[in-house]
Formats: structure tokens, sequence, C-alpha cells
């Protein structure tokens, strides 16, 4: 029977990378009328979630955090979950909990809002590490485990966390594991004037538009994951990618440099940046432009160095700089 099974089941075709550069276009342009003058960020998004990755967004409140993961939920024409994380949240308001039935006489697992493809973690350094650290497995296995049972998330899944790098007050600080554990780390930043201008002209009436539209469905965006996976990347970049989270590792004033997790991920979401441009094959390039997202926030700094005005960022532009760049693919 399996033989049977295997003769008529046919995978689908793999997807050409230049239709996988035309959906990145379409989904970028829904968010984007939305997320006002941050095509960057949202392109950025994008490609952390086809890079099967999860996202870390600091930045002052107003300038569109939550946003960015229900305008990606809109246009990807998946379902999101928002938590809002507070000192008093417990792990099982964000895994779910088995509740006893009566009537049948059995435990039965109620999911929390982990279980959705985009899972807004709004404000999660207000809540404790132990409420925090509820989100390790499921950003590393992507399933959760309750009473010894495991309950795989659906896909596509990425994990949207905003928190504020100003106000710390009643805040934790993430545990280093949870924030290797996210792929990239950026900020938003305050849009320009004509953007700005056009966020007021949204608001005159004084309802919040809402253009985005759903341009694709979930099958779809798998499809475009599979057709990241499959881009081919050639010994020499292997070799630039590895020197680079390696260095980070010996640079002056860092007490901890990039991990192999790092690596694994400044590969896939160079993989996702050369299939959104069109390409089969990941260049030199596609590495760098996204090193800084995927690295600096993993470099940690010695007291020293913070003292002296130092950031993860300057330690992996200073990498790039150094780091010989391989000839060809």
């Amino acid at each position: 029977m399996t033989l049977t099974t295997q003769e008529t089941t046919q995978a689908p075709p793999p997807l050409p990378v230049a239709e996988f550069a035309h959906r990145f276009t379409a989904i970028g342009d829904s968010v984007a009328q939305d997320i006002k003058g941050k095509r960057e960020v949202v392109n950025t998004a994008l490609i952390c979630l086809l890079a099967e990755g999860h996202l870390l967004v600091e930045d002052v409140p107003g300038v569109g955090k939550t946003s960015i993961a229900r305008a990606l939920a809109v246009a990807l024409g998946v379902n999101w979950g928002r938590i809002q994380f507070t000192p008093d949240l417990l792990p099982s308001d964000v895994t779910g909990v088995s509740i006893f039935n009566q009537r049948n006489q059995e435990f039965q697992f109620r999911p929390g809002p982990v279980f959705s493809s985009i899972v807004l973690a709004d404000e999660i350094n207000r809540a404790s590490p132990k409420t925090q650290s509820a989100l390790l497995e499921v950003m590393e296995e992507r399933q959760v485990t309750v009473d010894g049972v495991a309950y795989p998330v659906r896909r596509p899944f990425m994990v949207v966390a905003t928190q504020n790098p100003v106000e710390m007050d009643g805040t934790y600080a993430l545990p280093e594991a949870q924030i290797d554990r996210f792929t990239m780390r950026l900020t938003v930043g305050y849009p320009d004037h004509t953007a700005e201008m056009e966020v007021l002209r949204t608001q005159a009436n004084g309802h919040r538009a809402r253009p985005v539209h759903t341009v694709t469905d979930a099958t779809a965006v798998g499809e475009m994951i599979a057709a990241a996976q499959r881009v081919h990347v050639g010994d020499p970049v292997y070799d630039y990618l590895v020197r680079l989270t390696a260095a980070t590792r010996t640079v002056p004033g860092v007490r901890l440099g990039a991990s192999p997790r790092a690596g694994i991920a400044l590969l896939r979401v160079a993989r996702a940046h050369a299939a959104a441009s069109g390409r089969d094959f990941v260049t030199p390039h596609d590495v760098k432009a996204l090193a800084v997202q995927v690295l600096a926030h993993r470099v940690l700094l010695t007291a020293e160095a913070q003292v002296g005005g130092r950031s993860g960022e300057d330690v992996v532009r200073a990498v790039l700089a150094s780091t010989p760049v391989p000839d060809g693919r």
C-alpha cells in the first residue's frame, strides 16, 4: 500500500524564483498600504517570515510596531494572535491549558494564542522570565508540550515580539537563550515627512484606514518558503558566513559573539533575500544586506565597551568591513 501511495502521489512542481519575486512584491505592496513610508521594514519582516524565523521589533511607542504583525497576517491570508505581555501573565496564558471534561471524564487541551500563524508578543519584556520562556520551545521546535503531549503549531509560523527600549521601569531583560531565537531584530523608526502627512490624512475622518488586502494564502506562502530553501549556496558563501560569525567572537570588547544558530539564521534570510531578488543563488551581497539585523542583537559587549558607547551594530559593521568578500558565486 505504501508503494501505491508513493506512485500516485505527485509533489507539486517547484516554485520558480521569478514567481517568488512576483508574490513577494505583491505582498509587500499590500502591507505597505498600512505601514506608510517603511517599505524596507516591510520587506525585512517578510523575508524573516519566509526564512521561517522570528522577529524582534524594538522602538518607541506609536511608530507601528504592532501594525506590522496584523498587516502581514491580512496580506498573507493567515490568522494571527496577540498576547499582551504583563507581569501577571502566566505561561499557560501563552501556550494553552488542559481542562478536565466531566462529561467524557477526559482532559482536553485548549490551545492558547501561540497556536496562530503570526503571534504578536506585545511588550514581551513586561512579563516575567518564566512566562517569556514559554516561547522557547515553540520558537525553536515549532511545537508546544503540555502535560507531556507535544502539539505542533501551524505553518507558516512566526513570533513578532515588540519592546520599548526607552522605558525600563517594570520590565525584565530577555534571557540570552530567547534573544538568540529571534532571527532578526529591527527598528521601525519615525516616518518621513510625506509618509507622516499621509498617516494624518487617513485619520482625518476619525477612523483608522485598513487598506491591506489579502493577496495570497497559507499554501502559497508554504510554496515560497520551500522555494527559498532550494536557493543554491556555493562553498565560498558558506565560508564567508562562517568567517563573519566567527569574527564577531574575537573582536575586542565583545563578551559573547554570534552563535552557530546565528550563522544558520543568516543563511536562511540570505536565501530568502536572493529569491526575493529573482535569483536562484546566494551572493555575498545577500549576506551583507541583512547581517546587521541578524547578528547585532546576539553580540554581547563588555561593560567597558558599553560605557564607551559601542553597540552590537558597530561590531557587526566593523566585521563586515574587515572580512574579505569572496569573488563569484
